[in-house]
């Protein structure tokens, strides 16, 4: 047995060491080394894409907000995620042509970004600091995103979590909405562990050395510049040759990759930095990869980043990680996404660096599938994108993916890759069920969405068209791969003969560039008239005019679908079938649906409404006060509960079982109860076993962390351990 002296002194030893280590874990948590909580808490949560989840959004002046979306500036709301509680988190609209869409045709309906740690540092959902919502704009098929990151991920390239979301503000429906992780630091930590993420952009002129970073155009000399009757066009060796422009817009079109709207210079629109090639050792005439770092940066990463540019420019691909970026570019290309880094506006994409190797990291595919197209429509060109020509322009202006064409190794292991993401996800039917797994799932919410651009006949149309699009997309490319069709532009441009037909296909039906506004989509705001003094051209029909809306008496199908017609003066070019009307193989509204599937066979049953919603209606955003509305939004919800037991909530899990009034924020076990039966939730999937939610083991509704739990019980163990030291000693010593 220990002595009185000796056991005082392993006691004071005990309790020292606890307070060290203590101290330690609050330290490694605060700097870093030690996550918040683990990246598994919220991909297993919110991003567990197996159902609709819900997030409730309160704040005291919701239609202020909205008015003032254009200034994309911060303010503070409280969210409630799945029924977990977080207060003053930061809310703001974002999206680049989505917001000014948006706005464009009077719509509200803005994506949405919450930042957990804005105003709070210590705060973040289950460690994720940065969440963005998603508002499905210009794509009808609502999942163009979601297919783009989950097929991603499928092929080990690191991609954002994304999941979709029921949206209610101040209790009452907004939307259906896509959330995805934010690229920034949960994203870095889950994905890399450290390194620096860059988002490349030159959304405006200007921009480094050579970029027009020096340009002031408050400085220019207008009067120098000649009239405009002796301006000389200049020589833009690498144009595209306007004369056959026609021919882009035929609807029979075959000649190989589909045009992309920004072409005017050599490679695209992009400035040189954001094309990722090499311009000096300037860290300025590098602005838009530097001013647009999502970690915090110095000299030495500036100088490390552009010393690799300066080496992939020499075609060293020793600084790039080669079998990610052949993994994301197979991705990448089967998706046929002009708007992005091999496109021509040259954006859309984040840059992972870490001791001078290089990764691309995918973003923002809701115009993929060849959407981003001058082609409007037809999808041969789409179809038949050449696997070997998969940059806007010579493939030597995009350095990061150019070395893969420049040398025949690294060309069979990009085949290599490429074929082996066809037989994982396309081959083996894995796509085809998972477009259909998720229609059926969010079906019922697009028929109830308030704000939504689309309908669910729409949808239905555009995940027939998809399916037609991936079935056909995959034929082309293994048999571009097998030799059977050409897989260069050069090569397709040579001999058409063998392309995938897919004349029938209407790229349109899944979403386009230029449209917007309400349900639909794709007509101005009601009211909309031409400007004061304009005259259309002879035989048009302003959008919306009494005229336009009579021009077929006998409800054609070209009025009822509002189908634009030529001007009387116009001819067609040769080959061009005018909108409306039939080819010369007879091709009519019935083939297209023989193509596009026709009727839909999906559950076209609605979501039960909720009760909630409509015992809510006074929630909406008047001027109360933010605390008030929250306890509101609960009592509404143990009414609905109390009154109508049976009746779940579309918007809610469909695994959580009737939460405790006493504790709103909870989560329940994903136990089995009556309502389940008696009504199911139509986001449930069919075999619901395999994705169990159970109560979180990390963290708490009010956002504290796994950390700060451990933390406060080491604390706890420590004091514990002080008091028996102390009464130990007090007891020997009594004894002694």
């Amino acid at each position: 047995m220990l002595r009185s002296r000796n056991l005082g002194r392993f006691c004071a030893i005990v309790t020292a060491l606890s307070f060290l280590l203590t101290g330690a874990f609050v330290c490694a948590s605060q700097s870093g080394l030690i996550e918040k909580a683990s990246a598994e808490g919220y991909s297993k949560r919110l991003f567990d894409a197996s159902r609709v989840h819900s997030i409730d959004i309160a704040m005291d002046d919701w239609e202020t907000f909205i008015e003032n979306c254009a200034g994309e500036e911060y303010v503070s709301c409280t969210v409630l995620i799945d029924g977990e509680k977080y207060s003053n988190v930061a809310i703001r609209a974002k999206g680049n042509t989505s917001l000014s869409s948006v706005q464009q045709y009077g719509n509200d309906r803005y994506s949405l970004k919450l930042e957990f740690d804005h105003y709070d540092s210590s705060q973040t959902y289950y460690s994720l600091d940065k969440l963005c919502l998603n508002n499905l704009i210009q794509d009808k098929t609502m999942m163009k995103d979601y297919l783009a990151y989950a097929l991603m991920n499928r092929m080990g390239v690191a991609s954002p979590e994304c999941s979709y979301v029921w949206i209610t503000v101040n209790g009452s429906d907004w939307g259906l909405y896509l959330a995805v992780e934010g690229v920034e630091d949960a994203f870095l930590s889950r994905s890399y562990g450290s390194g620096n993420l860059y988002k490349p952009d030159s959304q405006q002129n200007g921009g480094g050395r050579g970029n027009g970073r020096d340009f002031d155009f408050a400085d220019f000399d207008f009067d120098s510049v000649d009239k405009a009757d002796e301006f000389v066009k200049p020589d833009f060796p690498n144009a595209p040759d306007f004369s056959s422009f026609p021919a882009m817009l035929r609807s029979d079109d075959s000649s190989g990759r589909p045009e992309t709207p920004g072409c005017f210079s050599p490679g695209g629109m992009g400035s040189s930095d954001v094309k990722l090639q090499y311009v000096d050792d300037d860290p300025e005439s590098y602005s838009n990869i530097f001013s647009s770092a999502k970690t915090k940066i110095d000299s030495g990463d500036q100088e490390r980043l552009i010393a690799s540019l300066k080496a992939l420019s020499e075609g060293d691909a020793s600084v790039v990680n080669a079998d990610s970026v052949m993994r994301y570019l197979a991705v990448h290309d089967f998706l046929v996404n002009g708007d992005s880094y091999t496109g021509s506006m040259v954006h859309n994409y984040y840059l992972y660096e870490k001791d001078g190797v290089l990764e691309m990291i995918p973003w923002d595919y809701n115009l993929a599938f060849g959407a981003f197209s001058f082609s409007s429509g037809s999808a041969t060109g789409a179809v038949n994108s050449p696997i070997d020509s998969p940059v806007s322009g010579d493939v030597s202006d995009r350095p990061m993916v150019a070395w893969i064409f420049q040398n025949e190794i690294y060309l069979r292991s990009y085949h290599a890759i490429y074929a082996e993401f066809v037989e994982s996800n396309l081959s083996n039917g894995w796509l085809s069920a998972e477009i259909e797994r998720v229609h059926q799932m969010i079906r019922p919410y697009v028929e109830k969405d308030p704000t939504a651009f689309y309908t669910a006949d729409e949808l239905d149309q555009a995940i027939a068209a998809l399916q037609a699009f991936c079935e056909k997309r995959a034929e082309s490319v293994l048999g571009q791969l097998a030799g059977a069709i050409p897989s260069t532009e050069d090569g397709q441009t040579a001999d058409s003969s063998a392309l995938i037909d897919a004349s029938n296909l209407n790229l349109n039906d899944m979403g386009e560039f230029n449209q917007g506004g309400g349900r639909g989509g794709q007509t101005p705001p009601n009211g909309m008239t031409p400007p004061d003094g304009f005259t259309p051209p002879n035989g048009m029909t302003p959008p919306g005019s009494d005229s336009n809306a009579s021009a077929s008496s006998d409800g054609s199908a070209d009025a009822q679908n509002d189908i634009p017609t030529l001007p009387n003066d116009m001819t067609p070019p040769d080959g061009m079938v005018p909108p409306g009307s039939t080819s010369e193989e007879g091709t009519s509204q019935s083939d297209s649906d023989a193509v596009t599937g026709g009727e839909s066979t999906g559950d076209t049953s609605a979501v039960p409404q909720s009760a909630e919603s409509a015992a809510q209606t006074d929630l909406k955003a008047e001027g109360g006060d933010e605390t008030d509305s929250e306890s509101q939004l609960e009592e509404a919800r143990r009414s609905e509960r109390a009154t109508n037991p049976s009746q779940p909530d579309p918007s809610a899990p469909n695994d959580e079982s009737s939460t405790d009034s006493a504790q709103p924020d909870q989560i329940a076990p994903n136990d089995e109860s009556p309502t389940d039966s008696a009504q199911p939730d139509p986001s449930a999937r069919d075999n619901e076993a395999a994705f169990s939610f159970s109560r979180p083991d990390q963290g708490s509704p009010n956002g504290e962390s796994t950390s700060d739990s451990q933390t406060w019980l080491l604390l706890a163990v420590s004091v514990f351990a002080l008091l028996v030291g102390l009464i130990f000693a007090k007891k020997y010593r009594v004894n002694r």
